[in-house]
């Protein structure tokens, strides 16, 4: 699409079927560069993780510094080992990593998942079969470490609904669990 930088996306998810749907799908809007990873353990690799010492080996030089940095991560809830939640709280509890918006998906709708990812940082927790409107809205999680080809066209979609004190509903900005007064 563009020759700027762009948002570096790390999909984790065990079905390799999975990654490479989730993979085009990135890939076709054009901002996205995309690392994969089988699972929770290789997405720590991938970070630079070493889980062992809870440090963080950052990978060498040799490589441009902008090409290294995992903009936001989308990983799969179910998967063996170190699941989503649990990469989730790895990467939250990380005072280095904790800034990088983590997104979950899952083919099962399970509310009391879906509330346990969100107390403990999670940006979304997306449903499966993802839709290209669900990987469009990833730039708007990134925030603060988009590049400048991200902020291009990413208008945030508000939805809008208040009681007034008539008990009607009144159409106002609502954005992703914040109330507007």
């Amino acid at each position: 699409m563009g020759e700027g930088p762009r948002i570096h996306v790390l999909v984790v998810d065990d079905c390799v079927l999975d990654r490479k749907i989730v993979e085009k799908l990135l890939l076709k809007i054009g901002v996205f560069k995309v690392t994969t990873a089988d699972s929770g353990e290789k997405a720590l690799e991938v970070l630079g993780l070493n889980e062992d010492e809870q440090k963080i080996e950052f990978p060498s030089v040799d490589c441009a510094l902008q090409d290294s940095i995992i903009n936001i991560i989308l990983t799969d809830y179910c998967m063996p080992g170190m699941n989503g939640y649990d990469l989730l709280r790895a990467v939250k509890e990380h005072k280095i990593l904790q800034s990088i918006p983590v997104v979950l998906m899952s083919s099962e709708n399970d509310p009391l998942k879906i509330s346990r990812c969100r107390d403990i940082g999670a940006e979304d927790f997306i449903l499966k079969p993802l839709l290209l409107e669900d990987i469009q809205k990833l730039r708007d999680y990134v925030g603060s470490t988009a590049t400048p080809t991200s902020k291009i066209g990413s208008k945030r979609k508000m939805t809008l609904e208040i009681m007034t004190e008539s008990n009607e509903s009144e159409r106002r900005p609502h954005m992703a669990g914040l109330a507007v007064a």
